[in-house]
């Protein structure tokens, strides 16, 4: 998982409450056995019409959104069931960071064990960045981990929290299997002391 310190990115308004993960990537396209290839599903019934062509009236298909990578979206976002997928195809598409003022638990923790930050604000202040990205075209949020603050390119700025484990793990880019790795040479000296079957042990012994 790559190191997240900073990042700049365009920002795009989903302006929706209780976007649930059905409608993130519809249950139809789960049968892939990959992680990628996920993004050209990704709100695949709000984005395309039955004949594949793009629905015009959708945010991410307006042409000044083309590329964001910075999602602002409504309360409760990722709710639904469980699927990983869900911040699979987010990050597919090019989505790294998401601002919303509240997510369902499980999304929330997905989106930071696949390296995305997931930053909760007030719905007042998420509100007032839905009126900036609106009002100017090609507006851009820059997201300091460290420092935990979002700034716009107007220099509109909020700070946030973020647990610190979470923090910790996006900064160093650890995902599980790189927490394990970070403990490699004790997990060895396990092994190798433990390298005699245990039913020969319990021979010895009796």
């Amino acid at each position: 998982m790559k190191k997240f310190q900073t990042f700049t990115g365009l920002a795009a308004p989903l302006n929706r409450v209780d976007v649930d993960t059905d409608q993130i990537i519809p249950k139809q396209f789960l049968k892939r056995v990959e992680r990628t290839g996920f993004g050209q599903f990704l709100f695949n019934d709000w984005r395309f019409n039955e004949d594949g062509s793009e629905k015009t009236d959708f945010v991410l298909n307006e042409t000044r959104y083309k590329g964001a990578s910075v999602l602002v979206a409504g309360n409760n976002f990722g709710c639904g069931s469980s699927r990983e997928h869900a911040p699979w195809s987010l990050e597919d598409y090019g989505f790294t960071v998401i601002v919303a003022p509240s997510y369902a638990d499980i999304f929330k923790t997905n989106c930071f064990k696949n390296g995305m930050l997931p930053i909760e604000l007030g719905t007042t202040i998420v509100d007032e960045w839905f009126q900036r990205i609106d009002a100017n075209e090609g507006y851009e949020i820059t997201v300091d981990l460290n420092a935990q603050t979002i700034t716009g390119s107007d220099g509109f700025s909020s700070s946030f929290e973020v647990d610190a484990f979470r923090k910790h793990c996006l900064l160093e880019g650890l995902d599980d299997i790189g927490l394990s790795l970070a403990h490699e040479s004790k997990i060895t000296a396990y092994e190798q002391d433990h390298n005699t079957p245990w039913q020969a042990a319990v021979a010895k012994a009796s």
